[in-house]
């Protein structure tokens, strides 16, 4: 399965954890599988997600509802970055 890492800045990480752990709706539509790890350090956040597909993460992310949550929120919207993880090293 895909994994994917988020990253943004918010305008305060307290509202913005509180939020976000309340998303998980969303976050299902976006096929994305338990758990969701994520840290915050100061005003930027970093998600790693494993998705069953990025096609459908990206379609759903497009849509008004996750730009709603986003501002609600308080995601600096233009800070936004999504990395979809295709490669890797092995020793």
């Amino acid at each position: 399965m895909p994994r994917v890492i988020l990253t943004a800045q918010v305008q305060d990480p307290v509202k913005w954890e509180a939020g976000f752990c309340t998303h998980g709706a969303i976050f299902k539509s976006y096929t994305v599988n338990e758990p969701v790890q994520y840290s915050v350090l100061g005003n930027e956040v970093a998600l790693l997600m494993e998705v069953s597909s990025v096609e459908t993460m990206q379609a759903e992310m497009a849509k008004s509802s996750t730009a709603e949550a986003m501002a609600f929120d308080g995601v600096k919207r233009e800070t936004f970055k999504m990395f979809v993880l295709d490669k890797e090293v092995k020793w």
